[in-house]
C-alpha cells in the first residue's frame, strides 16, 4: 500500500467535524438565512447544544442568568458568537491534541488554530465582512491535514529537514517532497470528503500560497495573512513554524500596512487571555 493510500485510509478513520458543522458553514454566511433558522440547526444537535451551554455558563461569560437553550444563547451572545463556539467545540475535539510530528504539545495546534481564526475574522470584519463567518471556519480548520499526516512526518522528520537545512526547501515544499503531498493538499482532501463547500476547499488547499495567483483571491489571503501573524507572535509555532517564506505581495494585494498588522498584534495580544480562558472551557 502506497503512502497516498494509507493517508487515505487514516482520514476515513478521523473523527469527522460533526455533520451540523458543516451546515452552520454553508448557512451562515448567506443573508437569507436568519438567526431562528440556524438556532434550529444547532438545537437539534444534543452533543453540540450541550457543549455549547456548558460553554455559555462558564465563568468566561459572567452570565447573571444561565443560558438554557440554543435560542436564549442566540439572544444573549448574538448569531456569530453561538456559530463560533459550536464550530470551537466542534473542531476541538480534532485538533486539541499533541502532535509529535509537528513538535506540538497538546492543545497547541488548537490553540493556534482559535487565534488565527480569531485573527482572520478581525481582518475580514474591515475589509470582507460579508465573508467572516466562512473565513473564519476556514482559518480554524486550515491545518487539519496535520492531524493526519503527523505521523509520517514523524517517520521522515530527518528527510524532511535535511531538505530544508541543505537545499533550501519550505517546510510545506519538503512535505510533498517527501512523503508526496503536503499537509494543505491533505486538508483540502478531508475537507472535500467531509463535504465542504469548493470555496473552503479552496481556502484550505492554498492557504500557504504557493501560487503567486492564487494571492489574489481576497479570501485565501486574509486566512493566509492570519497564519503568518501568529506565527510572528509564536503562538501554537512547531517544527514548521520559521520554515515558511513570507509573501509580501500578498499584503499588498489586500493594502495591509506594516502599521495595520502592529495594531491587529497589539488587539490580539490584549485579547490573548481570553482566548486562552475560552479554550480552557470550549
Amino acid at each position: 500500500m502506497t503512502t497516498i493510500q494509507l493517508l487515505i485510509k487514516d482520514i476515513k478513520n478521523l473523527r469527522p467535524v460533526p455533520a451540523i458543522a458543516n451546515q452552520i458553514i454553508e448557512m451562515v454566511d448567506n443573508p437569507s438565512v436568519s438567526m431562528q433558522d440556524i438556532a434550529k440547526i444547532i438545537q437539534y444537535d444534543p452533543a453540540v447544544t450541550a457543549s455549547l451551554l456548558r460553554t455559555c455558563n462558564s465563568a468566561f461569560f459572567g452570565l447573571t442568568n444561565p443560558v438554557e437553550s440554543v435560542k436564549d444563547a442566540v439572544a444573549i451572545l448574538g448569531i456569530d458568537q453561538v456559530v463560533e463556539l459550536s464550530l470551537l467545540n466542534a473542531s476541538g475535539k480534532t485538533l486539541n491534541k499533541a502532535w509529535k510530528g509537528y513538535g506540538l504539545h497538546e492543545g497547541a495546534l488548537w490553540k493556534h488554530a482559535v487565534s488565527s481564526a480569531l485573527i482572520a475574522k478581525d481582518i475580514a470584519n474591515k475589509i470582507a465582512p460579508e465573508s467572516r463567518n466562512t473565513i473564519f471556519t476556514a482559518a480554524l480548520l486550515k491545518d487539519i491535514g496535520k492531524t493526519v499526516l503527523d505521523k509520517f512526518i514523524q517517520i521522515s522528520s530527518d528527510k524532511i529537514q535535511t531538505l530544508i537545512d541543505n537545499n533550501g526547501y519550505s517546510f510545506i515544499e519538503a512535505e510533498k517532497k517527501v512523503i508526496g503531498t503536503d499537509h494543505a493538499e491533505l486538508g483540502a482532501m478531508i475537507a472535500k470528503i467531509w463535504k465542504f463547500s469548493p470555496k473552503m476547499v479552496n481556502i484550505i488547499r492554498h492557504h500557504h500560497i504557493l501560487d503567486q495567483n492564487v494571492g489574489k483571491d481576497r479570501d485565501t489571503a486574509i486566512v493566509y495573512l492570519s497564519d503568518c501573524i501568529c506565527m510572528m507572535m509564536g503562538v501554537g509555532v512547531g517544527v514548521d513554524g520559521l520554515a515558511y517564506r513570507f509573501n509580501d505581495k500578498v499584503i499588498r494585494e489586500l493594502a495591509i500596512s506594516p502599521d495595520d498588522i502592529s495594531k491587529i498584534i497589539a488587539d490580539f495580544t490584549i485579547n490573548m487571555q481570553k482566548v486562552e480562558s475560552l479554550l480552557r472551557v470550549v
